[in-house]
């Protein structure tokens, strides 16, 4: 590898818990020159840095980017190419830089847009992904079932982006994971209780940090409003031996 050119690490640090975070991220957050994540609202280093925080040392250059939460590909598109201005600059000098995103860097990922722009402007810059705790398998072990067993088929579908799509997943997929479920949970829950299924669906809200809350059924929550992040998942078939009784602890 030409180490006269930084490499671009996209590490994955999980939905939540910093103990989920792996043994490679670990190593690369400790041998970057630059830490680079999405900004919060108020413009300080996001949810993914407040994961990793404490392995991080005092003297680490932060990179908190912009990354809006809105869907106008011109403005996403101006926005990648801020901050990968941003990263070149270090990576053009020889600097290695983490970007740090919540889950799995290849799962619905701010990285994947940032890479791509990056690797379009100076395709000479090597880029690495290091995997992590993927949200729908961490709700999973909440919920204290699995996720998938046998040869029962999975879908993941965006609910606010996709919720068209909930009915047709519903009928072909043995479970059905919602991401991102808040702004239409009201609709989700009208389409479950009219197939019978409230009683196989799950609601996994704050996955992974201290406010965590899990609902193994979403009957009785047809007036819940849950937060932006939160997700559902759907059994719309039985398992084939019956449902799981896991007596054990939510950690």
């Amino acid at each position: 590898m030409d180490k006269s050119f930084g490499t671009l690490w996209g590490v994955s640090v999980g939905p939540g818990r910093a103990d989920w975070l792996t043994i490679a991220a670990r190593h690369v957050l400790e041998d970057a020159n630059a830490i680079a994540c999405p900004q919060d609202r108020q413009g300080n280093p996001g949810m993914a840095y407040r994961i990793v925080r404490e392995f991080l040392s005092g003297n680490r250059k932060i990179l908190a980017l912009d990354m809006p939460f809105v869907q106008d590909s011109a403005t996403l598109t101006a926005a990648w190419d801020r901050a990968a201005a941003e990263l070149l600059a270090i990576l053009n000098c020889g600097g290695d830089v983490a970007f740090i995103a919540e889950g799995d860097v290849s799962f619905y990922s701010t990285f994947t847009h940032l890479a791509r722009t990056v690797n379009e402007r100076s395709p000479h810059i090597p880029i690495e992904v290091i995997p992590g705790v993927c949200s729908p398998l961490a709700a999973a072990a909440a919920l204290k079932m699995p996720l998938s067993t046998w040869d029962e088929k999975v879908a993941i579908v965006p609910a606010m982006h996709g919720l068209e799509e909930l009915e047709r997943a519903l009928d072909w997929a043995d479970v059905v994971v919602l991401m991102k479920v808040a702004p239409v949970f009201d609709r989700v829950w009208q389409m479950l209780r009219e197939r019978g299924l409230l009683a196989e669906a799950g609601l996994v809200e704050w996955l992974g940090w201290p406010r965590q809350k899990v609902f193994g059924s979403l009957a009785g929550l047809q007036d819940y409003r849950p937060p932006y992040f939160s997700m559902v998942i759907v059994r719309s078939q039985p398992m084939r031996f019956g449902r799981l009784d896991l007596d054990l602890p939510v950690l």
